[in-house]
């Protein structure tokens, strides 16, 4: 998976993603983003329930956004998802939103880190995710 080959993920604007002046609400891009990084665990047959049950978890340490161009009320877009730089404990994703006629809307750069969700302390990332990631 690279940004040549990114894994994509469909998204439809509803009424409730936008605000007052018609346009996606900041904070929904995030949500876009964060779906798009479950679907892509489950693409890769990775329960997240079931890594929780292992005590293991990924929760976001890092985020940079750029808002671009606003996405509207009915549009179809897709989140490009890849990685950018993975560590023993830590994948930093790049993700971008997109529309029909290839416009990029909203990137981002986000840092997940795998912790215990006990202790919330750095763990390393398990070898069977690790492997689907860097294929």
């Amino acid at each position: 998976m690279t940004e040549e080959h990114p894994f994509e993920w469909p998204i439809r604007v509803y009424y409730e993603d936008t605000d007052v002046g018609g346009l996606v609400y900041h904070a929904n891009y995030i949500k876009f983003f964060e779906r798009a990084r479950t679907e892509l665990f489950r693409h890769f047959g990775v329960s997240l329930n079931d890594l929780f049950a292992d005590k293991v978890s990924f929760v976001v340490r890092h985020m940079e956004v750029d808002y671009l161009k606003g996405a509207t009320l009915d549009e179809q877009l897709v989140v490009r998802t890849w990685p950018n730089t993975i560590r023993r404990a830590s994948i930093e994703f790049c993700q971008v939103l997109v529309n029909n006629n290839g416009q990029t809307l909203c990137r981002a750069s986000i840092q997940v880190a795998c912790v215990h969700p006990d202790t919330l302390k750095p763990i390393k990332i398990p070898e069977h995710i690790l492997s689907e990631i860097t294929k």
